[in-house]
């Protein structure tokens, strides 16, 4: 039996009134796994599906072409054994950013939140639960895998078990080597526009505010019906700009951590982004991973973003601080890997508790 998809729909009042104007009222999906409807007393564990940058959680519960969605990857691996019967949730998340980290900013909205504080508790009174943190855990990957690390550190009277598949960290090499192509970008919609011939640089000002280029960019993005991927790579800067360094007194309600004509790094700016880097923060939060049940992060050593790297050291800081987990790496890049989950979902419902 596939287990059944239902559909909710869920008013936020978290996200009522956030700065983008994104809706409120959103659809959440929830997977039943077979045998949820024949056993009218039996309570289950619960898994979160935090997807990636520009999705929304129908994304992984869609029909796709010579490949499973999340559902028929979970009826699969229930069927044959290796994984607990579970419930699963898509969470929307979505935002005119692109996404957003799952984490609360004044730019984009408190996701976090909205997971932990309307979320959570709205699966567990419309479904049959174990309504505890102990039988509930969160994975993803990229973007959501970074959110499913962040959430083990700051939430763990939530969550009691995270999968993390090439999750954001090492800003230093994922984000910083990709601003010169946003800036160049951004430069489209400089006023007054670039003319050949003589060029003084402006003096740098260390603020890290918008001129207005960003906006315009912004603004015809979203009037734009076929993006392009440098478009998008743009979209996603500006978004963890305003997931890292939100300001409701700057243009946009985020500054901008490099100069936006000559490059420069503003080191006060970057500073801020670094605070939300997993890399730096396992020290401060290790007696909360510490707590989890179980912390499970993989990468493929080919990573186009170069994640594998901070994955790395991710795990070597766990380790150095002794927050037991289970690192892997496989012959894969960023994309196409979803595969993986074959190997992180039984995981989560072995550690989680079943009763």
């Amino acid at each position: 039996m596939p287990g059944r998809l239902v559909r909710l729909e869920h008013r936020s009042e978290i996200l009522r009134d956030n700065p983008l104007g994104d809706p409120y009222v959103r659809e959440l999906q929830v997977w039943l796994p077979p045998g949820y409807e024949d056993h009218a007393s039996k309570r289950y564990p619960v898994l979160y599906d935090l997807v990636g940058y520009t999705a929304g959680g129908p994304a992984h519960t869609n029909w796709r072409n010579f490949d499973e969605n999340v559902p028929e990857r979970a009826a699969r691996l229930i069927a044959a054994g290796v994984m607990a019967p579970a419930i699963l949730v898509f969470p929307d998340c979505f935002t005119a950013l692109g996404g957003n980290q799952y984490i609360n900013s004044s730019a984009l909205g408190r996701y976090a939140d909205y997971l932990c504080h309307e979320i959570v508790p709205f699966v567990d009174q419309h479904f049959r639960t174990l309504a505890s943190r102990d039988s509930r855990g969160c994975f993803g990957k990229s973007s959501g895998g970074y959110g499913a690390m962040i959430h083990g550190m700051k939430y763990p009277n939530v969550w009691g078990a995270i999968a993390n598949h090439s999750g954001d960290a090492h800003f230093d090499l994922l984000y910083r080597s990709d601003w010169p192509n946003t800036l160049t970008e951004l430069q489209k919609y400089r006023q007054p526009s670039k003319q050949a011939g003589r060029y003084r640089p402006p003096a740098a000002t260390g603020a890290g505010l918008d001129d207005g280029r960003a906006r315009r960019f912004l603004e015809a993005f979203w009037q734009n019906d076929r993006p392009g991927g440098q478009e998008i790579m743009c979209l996603m800067n500006l978004a963890m700009a305003a997931s890292y360094d939100p300001d409701p007194t700057a243009p946009n309600g985020f500054r901008l951590p490099f100069e936006l004509d000559t490059g420069e790094i503003i080191p006060a700016r970057w500073k801020r982004w670094l605070q939300h880097d997993p890399i730096y923060l396992v020290k401060a939060n290790a007696k909360r991973l510490q707590s989890l049940r179980g912390i499970y992060i993989d990468c493929g050593w080919r990573d186009q973003y170069h994640i594998h790297f901070g994955s790395r050291i991710l795990s070597r800081e766990l380790s150095n601080h002794g927050v037991k987990h289970r690192y892997e790496e496989f012959n894969g890049t960023h994309s196409g890997i979803d595969h993986r989950m074959d190997i992180s979902l039984p995981f989560l419902t072995r550690v989680l508790k079943k009763r």
